[in-house]
């Protein structure tokens, strides 16, 4: 463990633009300097590097952060594995110690729920080893699989015993809070207020992150007595430290020979895993049981962008091999499916041949998905001409989102010779998807400008007193100005065009197949509800970001307001946001902003506060990445230009922020109620219509109060 002292030491030593220099050719740019990305095929410099924010980050492929981000991600390395790397790059000690009980006490809930979830694996792998009925039961087991004693600790195997309550009582008597067992899921408790453990009677895989350190567990039921009673495998439940959709089982182990190999290798469990590592075949992960998405493609993508996804050749196995495909294609992941011979799984098949054996049937075996899938539905299809106009659709929909345009004229050319189709033809289809999908993205980026330049074109009136949520209440503090500036203000959103490149007949062609007289009622109105909770996502969002960005940069600065009795006093960006939002009784959607500003609002009482250096140096790397994001800003004025700038408007940008988020807020309650107000049953219930249609009397009187003071809103009666 590095203290946060060191820590400091090791992130203010670390110059940027000195540590991206050893991997990439800077040149200057204004105050920050660019090159080429050393994380994607960059044609054109889009690599940015800010020494004064201390972050560097690509407006192409969206990767970046700080230095040790940039280490972690050009090196492979751990969060703690690239800190000693710079501690020893620019001659800092690093002296690493073990908590104490009253210093692991004192640490945040999520390291709490790591060292919980370090101590517990250890104990699982022990109890396995060193007691009786670990050897003669979980340690037989997996000796039964044929796992060696060095494979069993490398993936630290182990077995919780058949007590209910061992491994509680012994977290208790090592002084962990039951708080933690159960949030991190080892414990459940009784409805007499005892703990059990979860786990009790299984042999246990843990789950380790890229990092290194253990998220979850996962447990296997070995007793015959709970067959048709027990679920075979149980899982960690979802907590603050794991996210199942978002972890790879044994991408830990893995990530070495992942780069080295360039080519991960997918299986569906845990045992496929560790067998394969056992015959000497490491660069492979495990799903288990998820559907890929995008937050898994992006972590393996890191390592490389080859990916062959294994299964067994049975319909379940061909099923799962079309799942989740096409989002590794749009990720830019080169695709290959390897089905293995019937009665055998990734597991079985390692345990009957050597590592080189394995490899070659690969080799020989693999077969590009896109071609995998034509002539997998081409034989579904047969001759019937409707399954195959369907064939060709769903062909065309995955080729259209491979990103790379030579790959996708490749697989057109050989999906053309397949199907015997004229290739001008699935060229002609294939764009046509990939307009679509362009126009669709950039008409959601157009509402989001236009949004946005409302922001920033329009400030609220410095004399104005926003009213609050809250019925009883009529005002709030607002912060006022020493000085009134004026002037234009400009937009920092960069000018988009929409693709232009659609033929008239296929302009035709697209209007016709979303006509309204083609989708029926049912249809059209669910659409338009899923459409409609989206963009209300995309705004709450939206405006968090735009807030939380000020709190990032500017958190520990004060604003001029007045309190209750209208003297005035000064109040910091976190404490006037936060304060805003428990007077009205809100929070952030997003639990990461939530546990930002909880942060910064803690943090701003020291005096030697500084946000931006306090979020970018954060050990919780999601914390520290999305302050980076929070932090970059990709345009820059043009030489000449003169406005005031982001920090001399602070003190009103922020107040029509807050004024914003709790504008949306009130519509989206509106919208609820007058949804309610619509059911039939509602409206034959007399009591329970007129309380909501008090209720929505009340919010319409905050939210024209709300309008006023916010000055560019139309409320509609």
């Amino acid at each position: 463990m590095i203290d946060q002292s060191t820590i400091d030491r090791i992130m203010d030593a670390a110059n940027i633009v000195d540590v991206v220099s050893e991997y990439v050719t800077l040149r200057r740019s204004g105050t920050s300097y660019k090159g080429l990305c050393p994380f994607h095929n960059d044609k054109t410099p889009s690599f940015y590097v800010s020494p004064s924010k201390g972050v560097c980050k690509c407006f192409s492929c969206g990767k970046g952060g700080n230095a040790v981000h940039f280490i972690m991600e050009q090196e492979q390395m751990s969060y703690y594995e690239a800190l000693k790397f710079l501690a020893k790059k620019y001659g800092i000690e690093v002296e690493e110690r073990q908590l104490t009980p009253a210093q692991r006490q004192s640490q945040s809930e999520r390291e709490s729920l790591f060292a919980v979830n370090e101590w517990a694996s250890k104990y699982f792998h022990e109890t396995m080893l060193n007691t009786a009925d670990g050897r003669t039961i979980g340690l037989a087991y997996f000796r039964s699989r044929g796992f060696r004693d060095d494979i069993i600790d490398k993936f630290r195997l182990g077995f919780s015993l058949a007590q209910y309550d061992a491994m509680a009582k012994e977290a208790l008597r090592k002084g962990y809070k039951d708080e933690f067992l159960l949030k991190t899921g080892l414990c459940y408790r009784r409805d007499d207020g005892s703990l059990r453990d979860k786990y009790w009677g299984r042999v246990i895989f843990p789950w380790f992150s890229v990092s290194g350190k253990i998220v979850a567990f996962g447990g296997r039921v070995l007793d015959s007595r709970t067959k048709g009673v027990n679920q075979k495998y149980i899982n960690s439940p979802e907590s603050q430290i794991f996210h199942k959709s978002n972890e790879l089982y044994g991408i830990y182990q893995a990530k070495k020979s992942i780069v080295k190999e360039d080519r991960v290798y997918m299986v569906e469990g845990y045992t496929d895993v560790i067998s394969m590592h056992q015959c000497g075949v490491e660069n492979v992960v495990a799903n288990s049981g998820t559907a890929l998405n995008e937050a898994q493609i992006r972590l393996l993508h890191r390592f490389t962008s080859n990916i062959t996804l294994l299964y067994d050749g049975d319909g379940a196995g061909i099923h799962a091999a079309l799942r989740g495909t096409d989002m590794l294609l749009s990720e830019g992941m080169n695709v290959k499916i390897l089905l293995l011979p019937d009665g055998d799984d990734p597991d079985s098949f390692a345990r009957k041949h050597t590592a080189d054996e394995y490899r070659k049937y690969i080799e020989s075996n693999q077969t590009d998905f896109i071609i995998f899938k034509t002539n997998l539905l081409l034989g579904d299809a047969g001759r019937d001409p409707l399954k195959r106009a369907q064939l060709i659709k769903d062909i065309v929909r995955s080729i259209s989102v491979i990103p790379e345009e030579i790959i996708r004229s490749t697989y057109i050319h050989e999906c053309s010779e397949i199907l015997g189709i004229d290739e001008l033809m699935l060229v002609r289809e294939t764009e046509k998807n990939r307009i679509q999908e362009k126009e669709r993205i950039w008409k959601e980026k157009e509402r989001e400008r236009n949004r946005l330049q409302n922001k920033t074109s329009v400030l609220p009136p410095t004399h104005t007193t926003p009213t609050t949520l809250s019925e009883n209440t009529e005002s709030t503090s607002v912060p006022t100005k020493q000085e009134n500036t004026t002037g234009d203000t400009t937009s920092f959103a960069s000018e988009e065009v929409p693709p232009t490149n659609k033929l008239p007949e296929e302009e035709e062609s697209t209007q016709a197949s979303v006509s309204n007289e083609q989708i029926s009622v049912p249809e059209r109105a669910n659409t338009e509800l899923v459409s409609r909770q989206h963009r209300e996502e995309k705004r709450f969002m939206g405006l968090e970001r735009m807030i939380m960005s000020l709190v990032v940069k500017y958190g520990e600065q004060t604003i001029d307001c007045e309190d209750e009795n209208g003297a005035p006093v000064q109040i910091t960006i976190a404490d006037y946001v936060n304060s805003e939002l428990q007077k009205d009784e809100l929070k952030f959607r997003s639990p990461i902003y939530s546990s930002m500003l909880t942060d910064a609002v803690a943090g701003v009482k020291n005096p030697d506060f500084i946000a931006s250096r306090y979020f970018l140096n954060n050990q919780n790397m999601d914390i520290s990445t999305e302050a980076v994001e929070l932090l970059s800003e990709p345009y820059q004025l043009s030489k000449g230009q003169t406005m005031p700038t982001e920090q001399e408007l602070l003190s009103d940008y922020i107040v029509h922020l807050m004024l914003d988020y709790k504008f949306a807020v009130i519509e989206d309650e509106l919208r609820i109620i007058s949804e309610q107000l619509s059911d039939s049953a509602v409206y034959a219930d007399h009591e329970r219509c007129k309380d909501i249609m008090q209720k929505y009397i009340i919010l319409s009187n905050i939210q024209r109060k709300l309008a006023k003071c916010l000055g560019d809103r139309i409320v509609m009666k």
